[in-house]
């Protein structure tokens, strides 16, 4: 009985871990100003360049097609009307949302995205992320059709072959995931990204992505604030979730630098309307935003990955002694 005691808390103290990690991974916020635009309307013409090869992740059964059809119809609901039911005058308000994360192509048919992203659910951890999954290109606010419905050709829709490696550690907060395509992508350039050393504090940033599963959305005007682990670094992105998998470009230089992956809570309740807002901080203020650095990917670069830290020994709690004690009190 004393050992049935011993696991069970064993696992509700690996439950809770789990769902600190994706809590955590899922929050973003708004940093200084709401830098998020379109892409299908951003003036920039290297980042919408750089957009092009990024993608969302989308559910099985939001994207449909008939028979015979060049065209996937992707179905969802505006922001206002989701689960996450913003308030109407918000930005995107009543922009379609359909997605659950983003990636970016970095090989002929290999996509890289955030580890928490490929994981098995929890509650269901016969339902695979490859299985349930798809992977969309050129999901803009151009293809949107209605606030709840879009376009985009067939083949622009790819499914998931494989996980070649995936990393999504407590430890070192190491969270990545390469995934090989079922197919090469067409008309979509691999993104360049860092081969050796690091960015440099300060250095200005942008993140190409799909927030709260919104079509994809580019947002500069941000920077590196701390550059200490050897995992990831910290910035003043304008995030949220569903940007987890995000490519963050060094705009100098035009390389993807990592992979969005964790940050502060991205929206908050407006108890006057009963709808939520966007969260927002200074440019130098809250937690920040972290991104894995792309140089920890070995099949990507080999030799940069650093060694995983050991992780601290915790005390394995005593049930037997506890309930000792308890008797002889």
């Amino acid at each position: 009985m004393i050992k049935t005691k011993k696991k069970l808390f064993v696992g509700v103290g690996a439950l809770a871990l789990l769902l600190s990690v994706n809590v955590q991974a899922g929050n973003k916020v708004i940093y200084g100003e709401d830098n998020r635009v379109s892409a299908s309307e951003s003036d920039m013409a290297k980042f919408v360049e750089w957009s092009k090869s990024t993608a969302v992740q989308i559910e099985n059964k939001k994207l449909s097609a008939e028979e015979g059809s060049e065209m996937i119809k992707i179905s969802g609901e505006s922001l206002k009307d989701s689960f996450i039911g913003v308030c109407e005058d918000e930005k995107f308000a009543n922009t379609i949302t359909a997605g659950n994360c983003s990636g970016f192509l970095v090989g002929p048919d290999l996509l890289v995205t955030a580890g928490h992203c490929m994981k098995p659910s929890f509650w269901n951890p016969d339902k695979k992320p490859c299985d349930e999954y798809q992977w969309v290109f050129g999901f803009t606010t151009a293809s949107a059709t209605s606030s709840s419905e879009a376009v985009v050709a067939k083949k622009d829709v790819y499914k998931c072959k494989e996980v070649v490696s995936m990393q999504l550690s407590n430890t070192s907060k190491n969270d990545y995931a390469l995934v090989r395509l079922d197919r090469v992508v067409e008309d979509r350039e691999p993104l360049k990204f860092r081969m050796s050393g690091q960015i440099e504090e300060g250095a200005p940033i942008v993140v190409i992505g799909h927030p709260s599963g919104l079509p994809t959305m580019i947002a500069d005007g941000a920077n590196v604030r701390s550059n200490v682990s050897d995992f990831y670094f910290n910035a003043n992105l304008d995030t949220f979730g569903g940007n987890s998998g995000s490519a963050v470009f060094n705009v100098e230089t035009g390389e993807v630098e990592g992979i969005l992956v964790r940050g502060e809570r991205d929206y908050e309740a407006d108890p006057n309307l009963g709808c939520k807002r966007v969260y927002k901080c200074e440019n130098d203020s809250c937690r920040g935003e972290d991104v894995t650095r792309i140089t920890v990917i070995p099949e990507l670069v080999p030799g940069m990955t650093p060694d995983e830290p050991e992780a601290p020994v915790t005390p394995e709690f005593d049930f037997g002694s506890l309930l000792g004690d308890l008797v002889t009190q």
